[in-house]
């Protein structure tokens, strides 16, 4: 009688255990996709921060999201998509003690008008990865996980 009282709760807390160990996975895998992303940004030469579409850009998403800078295999992570990846820079600023945004202009990070490169890569999800956890077949809400990374950037 009494292991049948303790049963469900004893399965509850399983399976909870297992929903939160695949949300935590998901998040580490996100982090270190993010990680690949701006390390591989931060050892190339000549890239265009201050251009969405620059071909160093892209090939670091595309390494990112599925292991090759050509896009050709499936995304590591199910439903991550190209678009949600944000690539932003940082440059540690004297007068404010702090790190701010790199512009993209002269003064700035923007290589194009000889802006000089930034400090740090911040990559980030736009919108954050949806989750939706399942606890014994009731679907709970969905949340964003936003992780974010910051690399210091270490091409020319």
């Amino acid at each position: 009688m009494e292991a049948a009282m303790f049963l469900p709760i004893v399965l509850a807390l399983l399976l909870g255990t297992v929903e939160l160990a695949r949300v935590t996975y998901t998040y580490y895998m996100l982090q270190k996709m993010m990680y690949n992303l701006a390390r591989y940004l931060g050892t190339q030469q000549g890239v265009n921060f201050c251009d969405n579409q620059d071909a160093s850009v892209q090939a670091a998403i595309n390494y990112a999201l599925t292991g090759t800078t050509d896009s050709s295999d499936n995304p590591i992570v199910p439903g991550l998509t190209p678009g949600m990846f944000q690539v932003n820079q940082e440059r540690f600023d004297a007068n404010a003690q702090q790190l701010v945004a790199c512009d993209c202009s002269a003064t700035g990070c923007d290589a194009a008008e000889g802006g000089l490169p930034p400090g740090f890569i911040v990559v980030s999800l736009t919108d954050g990865y949806p989750v939706r956890p399942l606890f014994w077949g009731f679907s709970i809400s969905s949340f964003a996980l936003r992780p974010t990374v910051r690399v210091p950037y270490g091409g020319t």
